[in-house]
């Protein structure tokens, strides 16, 4: 499709409505309720989790409203037209002359990402009135999830990158609260300050990006789009205007992808994402799907044309993002292999589909990477909410495969139902939702000639399908053991049924969960079903909906009218990137009255061909997993139990996976050790050395003085006054001492001798 008119169409003005004027008001919601749950939530008659849930129906409610409206502005404009994003920006404060702004940024991707989150927020809240019932933290507890979801909402909504750094913060604080929910458990603080640590390390690549962005667009922006440096539509504009400097940009792009590896959990800071499992489920299902680790990529994709510039997207050779990409989707994958934890399957999983949403934006697939994150997001809450139900319901609450799952199919229907749904989803087979999505990244990767990192991706997918059949024979098949078959463990793995009243009862058994726990299920099920049919390309282009809702078209012109009146929005007729020859008609030859918001991307046509060869290698990997589940579950085949102690090769490899690479060994022993002892025996140093002497120096000073003062003021002064006095009252009590005899008479002689004495006196004195 030609993104671009003739010179001579005048646009006509798109239209807006009330939600998306206001779409401001949705993160506000869920903050209120925040204040309000800590403020009055034990007060409450459901302890607060009303005000969070109650918030997020809000938030989605006008993300639904925002989505109609936008599409309805996308469906009003021509076919070429510039869909310009509903801006709206406040002065929020002022310092050294810089006006720092608040506000919104309404587009596609924003859009996309608003409903998501709001959706599946809503969805974890109800889900959690059950799974968390009676715990000692209630109140806190949706204190905490209902900020993790606002701080997202303004992280995606936010106009200027102060905005994205505070909603990108505020998650980070939640996600450390809600990881060490149970914090007594010294493994689950250990989750927690591992995150919160890991993460900050992303998080200073964060901080230098947005400040070299910040100095070197500032006035460029300010000069041509009369914005600051820091938002975000300025930023765009001018790393696609050809003003960056080369090597700044590049190093702008690099630290901002620091930050996006971090919260991402790509190699090699992915080793925090596991470990968050210590958290409650639905903390877990949250964090995994639609926000937190999604937010990394949700940076690179907003702030895409900064890394097509800086890492020179879709040039000669792979890219930073894409090795990254890659090297995350194997890595992940295999570590999933050697999981008993059901719930660190999926964690390594969400790792895995996050490789691929950065191998398509390295790979410029920025709509399929995009759509990725709007498919996953369904089917891995989905799995990770059925988890938590079998850990509720079923295997008292424990998450050991091994130990306490197996055969759950037949006692719980519609959790299980659920869950293959979801699987298949993940694995991208036809016609759900991964397929539409995941597939569609790896084939646009070989359409650009990137054909090794098609064959990671296609190496990916047979992996993903293998280890999610593991997990599911391991759950849902073969014979109960454990809890599953109704012997109920309380070992230390079980830290979770320590917090929770509502442990499973064991007259009963296994058995399905609630409806507060299974109608989360079906909806979420029926979405990673149906939710690929909205960019369907094996179907034609008009199934291509989120391609024309979402993907930004490239150029906005702005004339001036002949008049001198005020100026209008034009499109200019440019050539294609085809016929240009270059990758972007933006980086080479935008027009010197118009401004440049986004490249300009290719599709891949999509073939069966390569759907059926991708399709072969998932079904591949499905079958062999379950033949060897089958043989080493269940009939214990004697040529396959303690393989890996027979065969030294495959013991170390194993050894390997179990170590995760040996990265935590890396960081904790090695770095943490090298980096945290130096400083700490210099901090020992300094306090026995510097502060400990200058304390005891100055304790010496003032006993010396003290000693003086008692030896010279108190006494030879004090005491000598008060011992003087003593003794001088004394000797006039001994010598006046003979005055009192008793005798009346002598009293009587000296009342007279007085009287006579005195008498003389006044005789004198008047004489």
């Amino acid at each position: 499709m030609n993104l671009f008119a003739k010179e001579s169409e005048v646009l006509a003005p798109l239209a807006t409505g009330w939600f998306l004027e206001h779409a401001w008001l949705i993160p506000v919601v869920p903050a209120i309720a925040f204040a309000l749950i800590i403020l009055i939530g034990k007060r409450l008659p459901m302890k607060g989790s009303e005000l969070g849930v109650l918030s997020m129906v809000a938030s989605l409610v006008l993300s639904a409203g925002a989505a109609y409206q936008w599409i309805q502005r996308v469906n009003s404009a021509a076919e070429e037209q510039f869909v310009t994003p509903v801006i709206k920006s406040w002065s929020w404060w002022q310092s050294g002359g810089l006006d720092f702004g608040i506000g919104q940024h309404i587009d596609g991707l924003s859009i996309v990402v608003l409903f998501v989150v709001a959706f599946i927020s809503t969805l974890v809240q109800i889900y959690s009135l059950e799974y968390l019932r009676g715990d000692r933290r209630y109140t806190h507890f949706f204190a905490a999830l209902t900020l993790f979801s606002g701080g997202m909402l303004a992280m995606v909504l936010a106009d200027n990158m102060i905005l994205f750094l505070l909603g990108w913060e505020i998650m980070g604080l939640c996600s450390f609260l809600l990881i060490g929910h149970w914090w007594e458990e010294d493994a689950n603080s250990r989750a927690a300050l591992k995150a919160f640590f890991t993460v900050r390390v992303g998080d200073i690549g964060l901080l230098v990006g947005i400040s070299m962005l910040y100095f070197s667009a500032n006035e460029w922006t300010q000069e041509n789009l009369g914005v600051s440096g820091f938002s975000i539509r300025g930023i765009s504009a001018w790393a696609l205007s050809g003003e960056p400097n080369s090597t700044v940009i590049m190093i702008a792009a690099i630290a901002l992808f620091i930050a996006s590896i971090g919260k991402s959990g790509q190699f090699p800071l992915h080793t925090w994402l596991p470990d968050a499992m210590a958290g409650p489920t639905p903390v877990s299902s949250l964090l995994h799907s639609s926000t937190m680790v999604v937010a990394g990529v949700f940076l690179v994709a907003r702030l895409y044309p900064v890394f097509f510039v800086g890492l020179d997207i879709l040039g000669s050779g792979g890219n930073l993002i894409m090795i990254i990409g890659g090297i995350t989707i194997v890595i992940s994958a295999a570590l999933a292999f050697v999981q008993n934890d059901i719930k660190r399957v999926l964690a390594y999983s969400t790792v895995s589909q996050l490789g691929y949403m950065m191998l398509g934006l390295g790979a410029g697939a920025w709509l399929p990477a995009v759509f990725h994150i709007f498919t996953h997001a369904f089917f891995k809450a989905c799995l990770f909410l059925g988890a938590g139900s079998i850990s509720h319901s079923a295997s008292h609450h424990s998450f050991d495969m091994k130990r306490d799952m197996g055969g759950l199919r037949k006692v719980m229907p519609i959790t299980f139902a659920t869950w293959i749904i979801s699987t298949l989803a993940l694995c991208g087979v036809f016609p759900f939702s991964g397929f539409f999505s995941k597939d569609e990244i790896i084939d646009n990767v070989g359409n650009n000639g990137y054909n090794t990192f098609m064959i990671i991706g296609l190496l990916g997918a047979f992996m993903t399908a293998a280890y999610m059949t593991r997990a599911t024979y391991l759950t849902f098949f073969g014979e109960p053991r454990g809890a599953s078959a109704g012997h109920a463990t309380h070992d230390a793995h079980d830290a979770h049924a320590t917090h929770d009243a509502h442990a499973i009862n064991d007259l009963h058994g296994p058995h399905e969960s609630g409806l507060l726990i299974t109608v989360p299920l079906m909806i979420l099920s029926v979405l990673a079903l149906g939710s690929g049919f909205l960019n369907a390309t094996p179907f034609g282009e008009s199934w291509e909906r989120m391609k024309l809702w979402v993907e930004p078209r490239a150029i906005e012109v702005v004339v001036d009218a002949p008049s001198g009146g005020p100026g209008e929005s034009l499109i200019v007729n440019l050539p294609s990137a085809e016929e240009s020859h270059s990758k972007s008609v933006c980086g080479s030859a935008t027009p010197e009255t118009g401004v440049c918001y986004a490249p300009q991307l290719q599709h891949a046509k999509f073939k069966w061909s390569k759907a059926m060869i991708s399709m072969a290698i998932v079904f591949l990997g499905i079958a062999i997993s379950w033949i060897m589940s089958l043989l080493l579950f269940t009939k214990r085949d004697p040529r396959l139990v303690g393989l890996t102690q027979r065969v030294k090769v495959l013991g170390l490899g194993h050894n390997f996976l179990v170590k995760k690479y040996y990265l935590d060994h890396l960081y904790e022993k090695v770095i943490v050790h090298s980096v945290a002892h130096p400083i700490s025996r210099a901090a020992y140093w300094f306090n026995q050395n510097i502060l400990d002497g200058i304390l005891h120096g100055f304790a010496k000073s003032t006993r010396t003085i003290s000693d003086w003062v008692y030896k010279n003021v108190d006494q030879r002064v004090v005491d000598s006054t008060v011992n003087n006095s003593a003794t001088f009252t004394k000797s006039v009590g001994t010598a006046a001492q003979p005055t009192q005899s008793g005798k009346v008479s002598q009293y009587g002689a000296l009342l007279f001798s007085a009287a006579a004495i005195a008498a003389l006196v006044l005789v004198i004195i008047n004489t």
